[in-house]
């Protein structure tokens, strides 16, 4: 995949092994602004071989979003299954500084061009914290529908917290493997 222009200087970009250090660099920096809503993670996930382990590993896709000087979020589909279900988690942060830019907006727009388009996903899925609202108001704005809870769902700030559930058909064709 290209760079593709996201907002004004910054481009969202298929992530290579190369970016490892530069996603833990971005990791660190960001530390403490994701650890709200973010699992715990212990210091071997701050390297650049757990990122290149992220980056590499099977069922998934990783995309970062960079302003030509580093590294400044990353957008991340997991557990990609085809077959029947042709479907998706995607995960998302932005840096800090980044914040309040559009650029998670226009970045899923494009992930989700890509999951249809080039994937052939039907559907996308994704979980926030109950209160974080920002986050829904996120997905909301790029068409993801509010669609269950999920009680308990994640271990996050040394307890189990609830996520709302959001998911998003990108189309209704039957999937590769099945004659129109």
């Amino acid at each position: 995949m290209p760079h593709v222009s996201i907002t004004p200087g910054i481009t969202l970009r298929r992530a290579v092994p190369a970016d490892a250090q530069a996603l833990a660099d971005a990791q660190i920096r960001n530390k403490a602004h994701l650890a709200a809503t973010e699992p715990y993670r212990d210091a071997s996930y701050y390297t650049a071989a757990a990122q290149t382990e992220r980056i590499t590993q099977p069922q998934s896709a990783t995309w970062v979003l960079d302003d030509g000087e580093r590294i400044v979020g990353r957008v991340m589909l997991t557990g990609i299954v085809l077959g029947p279900l042709c479907s998706a988690s995607v995960g998302y942060w932005v840096d800090a500084d980044h914040r309040g830019r559009g650029l998670v907006p226009a970045a899923l727009e494009e992930i989700a061009r890509i999951s249809r388009d080039e994937l052939g996903l039907h559907r996308l899925e994704a979980g926030t914290l109950t209160d974080n609202v920002a986050s829904q108001r996120v997905l909301a704005k790029c068409g993801f529908v509010r669609y269950g809870l999920a009680p308990r769902f994640l271990h996050i700030a040394g307890e189990w917290r609830d996520h709302v559930l959001f998911q998003r058909i990108l189309h209704d064709d039957p999937p590769a493997h099945v004659p129109k």
